[in-house]
């Protein structure tokens, strides 16, 4: 592995998109809603609340968006993490039907949202390939299929070890799956698209302006900024893996877990159709997950995954993240990485997305690395819920949101359980 001439510890998304511009407006006293967050759920949200003639404004710590909104590997696929069986033994038949329900509503209304005049995201509907790495995981995904909750099946095609030629240049796998309706999108394209969407609703957004405190208020909050205060009737939480400081009891329930992605420099553009014939999207069985796609043009490969036990320096990760590509790839053995980028995402401890209030603050985040249909889709709901319109309400509400005991916010455990998870993968557990 080397670096090539032009490497940079920078996104890939931002060689043709830049990030939204920042009001330059002064703030004002006060608003009807503070939306703490400018990625894809605070702008879907505040989207809705200003289209019911409430006025809002966005506040971001860094650039609009620049949390892992203009991060992700843009992946869209149904997103809900637990088996439909441990979520209804947990919820029950009917919560555990309405949640998966409202996965499926996720990616099906970004693919609509994706097919408006105007909106740009490049959706792709390439479809994903999810790899079994051992023989026995290529037989739990076959049972899988066979065996999808009725009324919630998905269009999933069985591909055994012999077929997968078609599908991968690689023979790490052992066959696997097919999801033809999953899609590849441009982060950062999504970004503009949802920040052109709440503006033209009304709202305001403002860059590299951190919340720094909330004061509670018989009236709502007094958000406290670098640039001044703002009296906020209602506030709304949607930080998701950048949560911090700011409010303590949201912060005990994500985890943020940092995921790394390396783009090659530019290939043969045949060399990448050899590799990934249909332009899928790629995930594999493995604990310590892998997610691969080639880039828009065809000429690179994007490799994302967790490349440390502990939050690294990127460009550190970089020798790593290059070896575990080429463990699936081998033919990328000479290539040259020529960018590496990471984000935080959020995981619960419960596996789940949660929105909701509480004490009169509003919250939406935990999407356990599935944000692009879930943020969205989610962040519009929380947006309805505060807005008092109807077509708000989720199976997610009323959830209890759990914490852990000794856990306030800094995942002290991540590195021996990333460790456990990788003996787990060798040992094909």
């Amino acid at each position: 592995m080397s670096f090539a001439p032009d490497y940079a510890a920078t996104a890939f998304w931002n060689e043709d998109s830049g990030f939204p511009r920042s009001s330059e407006a002064p703030l004002p006293a006060s608003a009807d809603v503070v939306i703490v967050g400018a990625g894809y759920t605070g702008l879907a949200a505040a989207r809705e609340t200003g289209l019911a003639g409430k006025s809002t404004i966005v506040f971001d710590a860094g650039p609009i968006g620049g949390g892992c909104s203009s991060r992700n590997g843009g992946q869209v696929g149904f997103s809900i993490r637990p088996e439909f069986e441990a979520l209804a033994r947990r919820h029950g038949q009917g919560i555990a039907t309405a949640i998966y329900r409202e996965g499926l509503a996720a990616v099906a209304d970004l693919r609509a949202l994706a097919r408006t005049p105007g909106f740009d995201c490049d959706w792709r509907g390439v479809g994903c390939f999810y790899g079994a790495h051992t023989r026995h995981h290529f037989e739990l995904l076959r049972r899988s299929v066979e065996s999808q909750p009725a009324g919630l099946e998905q269009r999933i095609l069985v591909v055994p070890p012999e077929e997968q030629a078609a599908e991968i240049g690689s023979s790490f796998y052992h066959g696997g799956l097919v999801y033809p309706d999953d899609a590849a999108i441009h982060p950062l394209r999504l970004l503009n698209a949802l920040y052109a969407r709440a503006c033209s609703a009304g709202a305001v957004a403002h860059a590299d302006c951190p919340v720094l405190a909330l004061e509670r208020t018989r009236e709502g909050f007094t958000v406290h900024t670098p640039r001044g205060t703002v009296r906020g009737r209602q506030v709304l939480i949607a930080t998701n893996g950048y949560t911090g400081a700011l409010s303590p009891w949201h912060r005990r329930r994500v985890v943020p877990i940092g995921s790394y992605i390396i783009a090659t420099e530019p290939l043969d553009p045949a060399l990448v159709a050899r590799l990934i014939p249909h332009g899928r999207n790629l995930v594999d069985t493995r604990h310590v997950v892998v997610y691969v796609r080639p880039s828009p043009d065809g000429r690179r490969i994007l490799f994302g995954g967790r490349a440390a036990a502990k939050e690294q320096d990127v460009s550190r990760c970089v020798p790593r993240l290059a070896a575990m590509m080429t463990e699936v790839f081998p033919e990328l053995g000479q290539a040259r990485i020529s960018r590496a980028w990471m984000g935080f995402v959020a995981f619960t401890f419960d596996s789940l997305p949660h929105l909701g209030s509480r004490d009169g603050l509003f919250y939406c985040m935990g999407y356990c690395g599935a944000g692009i249909p879930l943020a969205t889709y989610y962040g519009r709901k929380i947006g309805l819920q505060m807005a008092g319109a109807a077509g708000g309400d989720t199976a997610l509400d009323g959830l209890p949101f759990p914490a852990r005991p000794l856990y306030f916010g800094r995942p002290w455990f991540m590195p021996a359980a990333i460790l456990g998870y990788r003996m787990r993968d060798r040992l094909g557990w």
